[in-house]
């Protein structure tokens, strides 16, 4: 029988060790997490319970620690997600994350939504290094702009798509514009068969490199 699926979370405070295990209890509660404090827990955790589907490590443990781990974690478990959390907004610091080969660099200041679908992302085999986002909304692309009708989409759409972008989910897209959830779920299915893709992650994978432009809203 194969081990469960769990999440590692290894960070030297405890108490943001137990914020982001709490976080990710509550939004993949079929996935066991489990938490280490310091680095050389992780492989003899390892060793015992298997590969993690997804490990988020803090980058400031001790000196240039996050990163050994990695290059660790990539040779004992391969198909492991490796993402790094950090709330350093260094760009550097982003990029010694990537060649270290870690998957991910989540900023711990992003929105609850935004960190949500780093994981989501991350556990679907997709990349996230994202800059951070000092407005509190996940960070907009400045490339090249796109519209709904150009996208195949209605403006209402457009709309939805917008704040799919922005990481939230089917509720709170509903409230914003009083529809019912059914509602929003149908528009999301038209606009994932418009986009090509099979998940709201896609969807935005899909769309890195574009801004949205929606004519009463401006860019987004």
């Amino acid at each position: 029988m194969s081990p469960s699926p769990y999440a590692l979370v290894l960070d030297d405070h405890p108490l943001v060790a137990r914020g982001v295990a709490e976080f990710l209890r509550s939004r993949l509660p079929r996935m066991e997490v489990a938490v280490a404090g310091r680095t050389e827990d992780v492989l003899p955790l390892v060793a015992e319970r298997g590969a993690p589907a997804i490990a988020l490590i803090d980058f400031w443990l001790a000196e240039g620690a996050a990163l050994d781990l990695i290059a660790q974690l990539r040779q004992h478990c391969p198909s492991s997600a490796l993402a790094v959390i950090s709330g350093d907004d260094d760009p550097n610091v982003m990029e010694r994350v990537r060649q270290a080969g870690a998957h991910g660099f989540i900023h711990k200041q992003a929105p609850p939504e935004t960190f949500a679908l780093a994981v989501e992302a991350l556990l679907c085999g997709l990349a996230w290094f994202e800059p951070p986002s000092h407005s509190g909304q996940p960070p907009r692309s400045r490339d090249l702009p796109v519209t709904p009708t150009e996208l195949g989409l209605s403006m209402r759409q457009g709309e939805i798509l917008a704040l799919v972008l922005q990481g939230l989910p089917n509720k709170r897209i509903a409230l914003q514009y009083d529809l019912s959830e059914s509602t929003v779920k149908e528009h999301m299915s038209a606009i994932l068969l418009r986009l090509g893709a099979r998940t709201r992650v896609e969807a935005i994978t899909r769309l890195r490199g574009r801004r949205l432009v929606l004519p009463s809203m401006g860019e987004l």
